[in-house]
């Protein structure tokens, strides 16, 4: 059916204009109620947004100011410790130097004895000669009687002769040993035996095997072989 042009004319609504400007009113008052609609429901769904909770109530405070405050202790430093070992240690302080005529050191010392030969025949009396070298750097001094250098001959187990035995007086006799310089000291034995004991006579050693050796303080000697006739 066709319409005629005047008939929006004829519902007294003023015109064709009127009535489209009423359509759009009606449109986007129904897209301003599905978005409110729409925004409810999401604000529904999300639950009610609530403030984060400080970290710590004034209730806890007091809990937390009795508890003992921890400061770490700094741990030292790998090169601070490789320093330390590093570090030179310390040296031992040097011995004094010795001084000219003090006492001789054991160490510094060389004892020597020798036979004069192995053989002896007939009344011929055994001699020995002892020597005593200072290998120190100065001077020294030292005692070389008869108690302090002992030389002594034995035959297997028996004490034979000892220059230790029967001494008069103290027996001293120090001496002064330049570096180098022996002192020299020649020893005759009488054939006869000795003994702490001092009285009586002394009786006359067999012929046989002998050996001699002889010792100052730490220090020894290689001994010697003798025979008797």
């Amino acid at each position: 059916m066709r319409m005629d042009p005047d008939t929006f004319r004829s519902d007294g609504l003023g015109g064709p204009d009127i009535y489209w400007r009423r359509r759009m009113l009606v449109l986007v008052a129904l897209l301003v109620v599905v978005a409110v609609v729409a925004w409810a429901c999401s604000r529904s769904a999300s639950g009610p947004q609530r403030s984060a909770a400080p970290l710590s109530t004034p209730a806890s405070e007091p809990v937390l100011a009795n508890l003992p405050s921890l400061t770490p202790t700094p741990s030292p430093s790998l090169g601070a410790s490789q320093t330390r070992s590093q570090s030179p240690k310390a040296t031992k302080a040097a011995p004094r130097p010795k001084r000219p005529g003090e006492p001789c050191a054991e160490r510094d010392l060389v004892l020597n004895l020798e036979g004069r030969t192995e053989v002896y025949t007939g009344d011929s009396r055994p001699g020995f000669m002892l020597t005593l070298v200072n290998t120190g750097k100065v001077m020294c001094t030292t005692d070389v009687g008869p108690r302090a250098v002992e030389i002594r001959i034995t035959s297997g187990e028996d004490r034979v002769w000892s220059s230790a035995d029967c001494i008069s007086g103290d027996g001293l006799d120090i001496q002064r040993l330049e570096r180098g310089i022996p002192y020299v000291r020649m020893i005759e034995w009488d054939r006869r035996r000795s003994g702490r004991d001092c009285v009586g006579d002394r009786t006359a050693a067999r012929p046989g095997t002998y050996v001699v050796g002889v010792r100052a303080g730490k220090l020894t000697a290689p001994k010697a072989v003798f025979h008797l006739r």
